[in-house]
């Protein structure tokens, strides 16, 4: 029996109009629903702008933070700079010393998840996993992450005081910046302290910005797609068998939960000029969104594309964007699932949800199924 919500919301505007017009706050935002017209709107990086502060996220984010999160928050060739300036430490996970790192990472949490009766996946195992990731990812120590791991699932709202959350994050990183300022090290705030962009050091608010987005970014997201990845297989048991020991097939299996799952549903973008969107216009100034989730559900591109279908190739999704704003984080996501998925084949038996909570993403124009707010299952382990 199919799952309802995987049914693509999408659908019907994609294949009409190519557009959405929905509500966030008060705003009227059309989103761009077509894979093609993603693709083409996140590549012209001069008709849709990301030089807009607090904007770029949908709902926009100035009520939770006071700085641009940066190089999301920029275009070329202040964009590429900040870019160039990070890809270093994010492409850190090609390295076979920190794939080893992490996959001990990820067994320690399989085998404490098997050693258990049952373990409630999103807090106690999604959130961890990701956090001590980003740690080793940073340069930073374990224990960091039991601070990250306090704030939860989303660094901005987690919890009934948004603005709260944010506060806490910014205190966070301008008090590490200090303290690395003093004791210099290899850590991701030394390395920000230490670098320079066209011959001059980063100003507080940059290395502020580019913090709150490597802290903010890739949190919820990976989250949701590691307790997605547990769920899909504890509901089709058989789908594992054979993936621990095909790389290729893990690699398959990746993308194609990445897809589907698209755990970041869209991004805004800025029109600096009236641009034509759909059967209409944008004004000059106003957003539009580049809606990922629907451009991967195109039947167009990608065939049943409501099915999972872990063998599936090619797999064009575009999960992590598209152009020059492609997601810095990647290579580390891709990183976290492949390890996941690889050793819940070697190490993890039957798995069971027990219970679950869905979580989606409501608007009144749709309803999109992104993760789970609780995910009880049990593991079985196989050593």
């Amino acid at each position: 029996m199919t799952d309802p919500d995987l049914a693509d919301p999408f659908r019907t505007h994609r294949e009409t109009t190519g557009v959405l017009r929905a509500d966030f706050d008060g705003e009227t935002v059309p989103m761009i629903l077509g894979y093609t017209a993603v693709r083409e709107a996140a590549r012209d990086w001069r008709a849709y702008s990301s030089d807009a502060p607090f904007r770029v996220p949908i709902p926009s984010e100035e009520a939770v933070r006071s700085v641009r999160q940066l190089p999301i928050e920029s275009d070329p060739p202040v964009h590429t700079a900040f870019r160039r300036l990070l890809e270093p430490i994010f492409h850190r996970p090609r390295s076979p010393d920190y794939a080893a790192r992490l996959d001990r990472l990820v067994r320690d949490l399989i085998d404490g998840a098997t050693a258990r009766p049952e373990i409630e996946v999103v807090r106690e195992f999604a959130l961890p996993l990701q956090s001590r990731a980003l740690a080793l990812l940073l340069g930073m120590p374990p224990d960091a992450a039991d601070i990250w791991i306090s704030w939860g699932t989303h660094v901005f709202h987690d919890g009934p005081d948004s603005r709260a959350k944010g506060a806490v994050l910014e205190t966070y990183v301008r008090t590490a910046l200090r303290r690395a300022a003093q004791r210099p090290g290899d850590d991701v705030f030394s390395i920000l302290n230490s670098a320079r962009i066209d011959g001059r050091d980063l100003s507080e608010n940059e290395k502020v910005g580019i913090a709150n987005l490597i802290f903010a970014g890739g949190r919820d997201t990976i989250i949701h797609a590691v307790s997605r990845a547990v769920a899909h297989f504890a509901e089709h048991p058989g789908a594992l068998a054979g993936l621990a020991t095909d790389p290729a097939r893990v690699n398959l299996a990746v993308e194609e939960l990445l897809r589907v799952i698209s755990p970041l549903t869209h991004i805004g973008r800025v029109c600096p000029a009236q641009t034509p969107v759909g059967d209409g216009a944008a004004p000059a100034g106003s957003r539009v969104s580049l809606c990922w989730a629907s451009a991967n559900r195109d039947g167009r591109v990608f065939e049943a594309p409501d099915e999972i279908r872990l063998d599936r190739a090619p797999n064009p999704h575009v999960a992590f964007g598209s152009g020059v704003h492609s997601c810095l984080g990647a290579t580390q996501a891709r990183a976290v699932l492949r390890s996941l998925i690889r050793q819940l084949g070697e190490r993890a038996g039957a798995l069971e949800v027990l219970a679950a909570v869905r979580q989606y993403d409501v608007n009144p124009a749709y309803r999109r199924w992104v993760g789970f707010h609780s995910l009880r299952v049990r593991f079985a382990g196989t050593r």
